[in-house]
Formats: C-alpha cells, sequence, structure tokens
C-alpha cells in the first residue's frame, strides 16, 4: 500500500476497516481525528434548530458581525478578519496569494506537517521546498528553517505542529519573522491547534498568542479554525488574520458567501460560551499529562505534546509500529497512521487526547496490542 493509497485525513474509518479484512460497521474508537471530546456544545442543536427559516436568507456577503466577533475576541480590528470555509480554505487562499504576486517562486513547508499545506501549493502549481524536522524531538529552528528557504517566498508551518505537537516559542517566532521579513518570504502559520495550549490556569495560550505581531510584521498571515475548539468538522468554520491590505487580497480570490448563513451566524455565540472554554481547560489539564504518563508507562517512545495528541512509536522501530495500527484496530480503536507524513514513512502514530474513560480504552487497547502484536503483519 503506498503512501497515496492511505487516507490523508483522521476520521476515516471504512478505508482502513476494509484494507485489514474488518466489517464496515465494526464500532470503533475514533482517536484518529484531533476534536474536542466535550463538543460540540450542548446548545448548539436548539440553536440550529431556531434559525432553519433563515436559510431562505443570503448570508451578509462581507460577514461583518462574525468578523467583529472575531476581532474582539483577538484584540484586533475587523480588517484584519477575513471569515472563510474551513481552515483548508484560509490555506488554499494564502497559496493564490503566493501565486497571484510570486508567480513560479516556490512555497517551503516545514515537515512533517498537515497535508493541505502541499495540496494547495500543487494547486496553484508551486513548486515546494521542504524544511524537515528530524526525530525524536523535532526541533525547529528559526536560524536552519531561513538556511532551507532558497528561493521561496512563502513558507507554511503549523504552531503547534501537527502531527509532532510541538509548539515554536513566541519569542523564537518573533526571531523567524524578523529573519523572514529581511528576505521577503511571507509567513503562514496555521494554530488550529492554539486552543489546546493552554496550561493548567489558562494562560499559555495567551502568553504564547501571536496577534499581537500582527501589527509589526506585514508578512505575517495567521490562521484559525473553529472546528477542533468545538468539534464541528461538518460545519466548516475558520478565519485568517492578516495586515488589512492582505485580508483584502485574500478575500478578493474568495467565492462570494464561501461561508454559510449558519456557520457565520454561528460564531459570536461560540466565542462568547466562556464556560465551555473553562471546561476544555480542565479536561486538558487532567487528561493530557495523564495520557502522556500511560503512554509512556507501556514503553513507548512518546514526543511532548502542547496540542491535543501525542505522537508515539514502537521503541524496537517502523515494523513494529506499523504493526499496531492494525492491531489496534481489531481490538476497535482507530488512531492515525503516518504513511502520507513526509519524514515519518508509517514509523509513527499521532493518538488524539479523548475524554478519561475513552483515554483509559485507548490504553487497554495498546496494552493488548504491543503484547501480541509480533504476530501480526506489518500493514
Amino acid at each position: 500500500m503506498s503512501p497515496l493509497d492511505w487516507p490523508l485525513h483522521g476520521g476515516r474509518a471504512a478505508p482502513l476497516l476494509a484494507r485489514f479484512g474488518l466489517s464496515a460497521d465494526t464500532p470503533v474508537l475514533d482517536a484518529s481525528a484531533n476534536l474536542n471530546p466535550l463538543g460540540p456544545p450542548a446548545w448548539l442543536a436548539g440553536w440550529l434548530a431556531e434559525r432553519v427559516a433563515g436559510l431562505a436568507d443570503y448570508p451578509d456577503p462581507d460577514y461583518t458581525e462574525a468578523r467583529a466577533a472575531i476581532a474582539a475576541h483577538e484584540g484586533i480590528t475587523p480588517e484584519r478578519v477575513l471569515l472563510t470555509n474551513g481552515g483548508a480554505e484560509a490555506i488554499f487562499l494564502a497559496a493564490a496569494l503566493h501565486a497571484g504576486q510570486h508567480p513560479g517562486r516556490p512555497a517551503a513547508i516545514v515537515q512533517p506537517s498537515f497535508a493541505e499545506y502541499a495540496r494547495a501549493c500543487a494547486a496553484q502549481g508551486l513548486p515546494v521546498v521542504e524544511v524537515p524536522l528530524a526525530p525524536p524531538g523535532f526541533r525547529l529552528d528559526p536560524d536552519a528553517v531561513v538556511a532551507a528557504l532558497g528561493e521561496a517566498r512563502l513558507l507554511f508551518l503549523c504552531r503547534p505542529n501537527n502531527p509532532t505537537g510541538g509548539l515554536l516559542p513566541r519569542g523564537e517566532m518573533e526571531w523567524l519573522l524578523e529573519l523572514t521579513a529581511a528576505c521577503d518570504c511571507r509567513v503562514v502559520v496555521d494554530e488550529a491547534f492554539i486552543d489546546f495550549v493552554d496550561d493548567e490556569g489558562g494562560e499559555g495560550q495567551a502568553q504564547e498568542a501571536l496577534t499581537p505581531l500582527l501589527a509589526r510584521f506585514d508578512h505575517l498571515i495567521l490562521l484559525r479554525s473553529l472546528t477542533k475548539r468545538y468539534t464541528l468538522p461538518g460545519l466548516r468554520l475558520g478565519y485568517l488574520l492578516a495586515a488589512p491590505e492582505t485580508v483584502e487580497a485574500a478575500a478578493s480570490l474568495q467565492p462570494a458567501w464561501s461561508v454559510n448563513g449558519l456557520a457565520a451566524e454561528l460564531v459570536a455565540p461560540l466565542l462568547a460560551d466562556r464556560d465551555f472554554l473553562d471546561r476544555t481547560r480542565r479536561w486538558l489539564a487532567v487528561e493530557r499529562p495523564r495520557l502522556q504518563a500511560g503512554l509512556a508507562g507501556l514503553g513507548l517512545e512518546v514526543v511532548p505534546s502542547r496540542a491535543n495528541f501525542f505522537l508515539v512509536r514502537h521503541p524496537e522501530g517502523r515494523v513494529a509500529t506499523r504493526r499496531l495500527l492494525p492491531a489496534l484496530l481489531r481490538r476497535g480503536v482507530l488512531v492515525r497512521h503516518t504513511e502520507s507524513f513526509p519524514g515519518l514513512d508509517g514509523g509513527w502514530l499521532r493518538l488524539a487526547l479523548r475524554d478519561s474513560e475513552e483515554n483509559d480504552r485507548l490504553l487497554t487497547a495498546l496494552a493488548g496490542a504491543l503484547a501480541d502484536s509480533g504476530g501480526e503483519d506489518a500493514p
């Protein structure tokens, strides 16, 4: 099975069940998609039902109220906000913006990372320069990144990075932005998982926020997603933050009414739900260190994570790690393969952080899979 034959994203149980000869209706715990297990918020179903009549109306093409809510939440002006159809559209808009302004110039991608950066570049015919992160620490060095750029004038990086969970500290991000400003390279920072950075007490995200840097660095674009925080992957809701002229240029490439009216109207009440965010922080404070300790206690190599997932591998290496995937699936647990992540080549697994009961199920399934995975065939 080549990397092209594997599902490109998490949450895709059906093709893997078929691959390993299991029934399509086999019940599985999905630890492959990095979503908040506490959501969606309980009030959402009623809220949507009350607004069905609004489907007969076109959305506000400027999404004025949604952009104002995001701006207030982020502490910036609405002119710096572009509402998008999920984080994926924002990624594709950033690539299209670069292709229009710097035709033929390559883009650089810090790898291993989210597959949509490469897909967006391919859609625009952009050559890609890979900036590799080396295991086991997957440490990002700003000087090494700039040295690897070559002719690239666009850089994609994920913070915290998917799938490694690493977070380049704000101070080092400032250094990277200063270096890239000197070589006229736009930096796109995908912060789809930034809401899970909070340490106990909720200060982690505030201390690491890059939004204050938008006023200093016109070449910085921040991408955000409401999908992960509120468990709304089917709704498609994200936004792009940048200099006003960059937002205007990106908006000119966006189809009219790209975001549906219900999603746009939902932005303000979602961001106002402080109770949901507080419960999310309390869950993180307990379950992230507990799951990390449990994984390490099973003898797995665990990459420290600032996100809501962990990258792990079997101590005996790639083949043994690849055997864990079908062994877990046969125990009713779906985890994320890494066959399609450059530099990982199936030698690691990504495990999403779930609630307490589901994390226990994951650890139990892993213990059983580790005990007998030597008899499994590698995929």
